[in-house]
């Protein structure tokens, strides 16, 4: 099995789920005592949530680019981002590294068109949601994309003030619920948790619509292509 090397800490509590499923994966596809051979590099994400804010992505790319590129000096042989938001910058990444670069809305793309879906809701960070870096991907893939009409500020705060911090609310459940009923009004099929912390608040269990969790989506992903 090929060693996978994790950019994490965008924020650490998604990184650790990444962890838990990159393990958790591994062991039940190779059995017995097989853990998933990892380097994680855990960058810290105040300065990255600045730059983000301030609109200067070169920066954040640059960061970015240096620690794919240790990982890959460390031995990592596969790489992935564990943030969705961050894929905004994956050119700058893939362009420092010679190893495969696995994105994080391929799988999740593969997953809804297996299950026949081709019209989506996209809820995430307001990066995510209004850039077009994401969306477009989705698009390529054969993949109809809308995001909340309302609200957007509100679901990106609670990402940011809440989700990051490890705190789960049940009042920003039913507001996140309230807009996935509002996705589903206009004609989505499905809804993608576009943000690595989304499914601490959302699952199938409490969902209008079928869910996609991006970050369980694109762990096992990485496990594959460790494996392939």
């Amino acid at each position: 099995m090929k060693t996978i090397g994790l950019i994490g800490g965008m924020s650490w509590e998604s990184t650790a789920h990444y962890y838990r499923v990159l393990n958790q994966e591994t062991a039940a596809i190779r059995g017995g005592l097989h853990s998933a051979p990892v380097i994680v590099h855990s960058l810290d994400f105040a300065p990255i949530a600045a730059m983000q804010s301030a609109g200067n992505w070169d920066g954040a790319g640059h960061v970015l680019a240096q620690a794919a590129s240790g990982l890959q000096a460390a031995g990592a042989e596969v790489i992935g981002l564990a943030t969705n938001t961050m894929h905004l910058v994956a050119d700058a990444i893939t362009s420092a590294i010679d190893v495969p670069f696995i994105h994080i809305a391929d799988p999740t793309s593969d997953a809804l068109l297996a299950d026949g879906f081709d019209t989506v809701g996209l809820l995430g960070t307001r990066f995510t949601m209004e850039m077009g870096f994401y969306r477009d991907r989705l698009t390529e893939r054969g993949l109809a994309a809308m995001i909340p009409d309302v609200d957007r500020t509100n679901l990106n705060a609670i990402i940011y003030e809440e989700l990051c911090r490890g705190i789960v609310s049940e009042t920003s459940r039913k507001t996140y619920v309230a807009a996935i009923e509002r996705l589903a009004a206009r004609g989505a099929q499905a809804v993608i948790l576009g943000c690595t912390e989304i499914a601490m608040l959302i699952d199938d269990a409490v969902s209008p619509l079928p869910v996609y969790d991006t970050t369980d989506l694109h762990a096992r992903a990485l496990v594959a292509a460790a494996l392939a």
